[in-house]
C-alpha cells in the first residue's frame, strides 16, 4: 500500500483556520502553512488517483475523516486481509503534525484529506514508485497486505481504529 502526498493536511488547515485557540504555541510559519493548506500542498486526489489507477491500482482510498489510521483499516476491512504498516515510512506534512502536537491530537486520527492510499501488487513497487516520482508525486509504500484482519505494525502491535477523528474530538471538547 503506497501513500501519496503527506498527511494529515486538511486537518492542520482546519486547526490553523478554526481552532486557533488550541494551536497558539506553533511557529509562525507552520501556522501560516497550514492556513493556506488546502490550496497548497492541496487536498486533491483527483490526479493522483487517475494516475494510481492507470498505473493498475488495485484498491484507492482517500483516507478523511479518521486519518491515515481509519483509512488503512478500511482497507484492511474491504479487501480482507490484514495490512503490515511501517511507521517508518510513512509520509508526515511537518506544519500539520507541530498542529496536532500543540492541539493534543494524534496525527494518526486526523482528517488526511490530501493523501492517497493505494494498493498494488508488490512486484510492481518499484515501478509504481518511479512512476508516481516522475508525474512530481511524493509517495512511499508504508503497509503490505497478508493474511489475517485489521493493521498491525512491523512489532506486531495492533494499530487503533480511531473511534472518531481527531478534529471532531477537538472541537466538541472546545464547546
Amino acid at each position: 500500500v503506497f501513500q501519496v502526498g503527506r498527511a494529515p493536511v486538511e486537518g492542520a488547515a482546519v486547526l490553523a483556520r478554526e481552532g486557533r485557540g488550541l494551536v497558539e504555541d506553533v511557529e509562525p510559519a507552520h501556522l501560516r502553512a497550514a492556513e493556506l493548506a488546502l490550496d497548497t500542498p492541496g487536498i486533491s486526489v483527483v490526479d493522483v488517483a487517475l494516475l494510481a489507477a492507470r498505473l493498475g491500482a488495485t484498491a484507492m482510498h482517500d483516507p478523511t475523516e479518521g486519518g491515515l489510521a481509519a483509512g488503512l483499516h478500511e482497507i484492511a476491512a474491504a479487501s480482507g486481509a490484514r495490512l503490515r504498516l511501517d511507521r517508518t515510512t510513512v509520509l508526515w506534512w511537518e506544519p500539520a503534525v507541530a498542529l496536532c502536537t500543540a492541539a493534543g491530537a494524534d496525527p494518526w486520527a486526523t482528517l488526511a484529506s490530501g493523501t492517497l492510499l493505494a494498493a498494488f501488487d508488490a512486484a510492481e513497487a518499484g515501478r509504481v514508485a518511479s512512476a508516481f516520482s516522475a508525474a512530481g508525486h511524493e509517495a512511499a509504500v508504508i503497509a503490505i497486505a497478508e493474511r489475517g484482519a485489521g493493521v498491525v505494525d512491523t512489532r506486531n502491535n495492533p494499530v487503533a481504529w480511531p473511534e472518531r477523528d481527531e478534529i471532531s474530538r477537538l472541537f466538541e471538547d472546545v464547546r
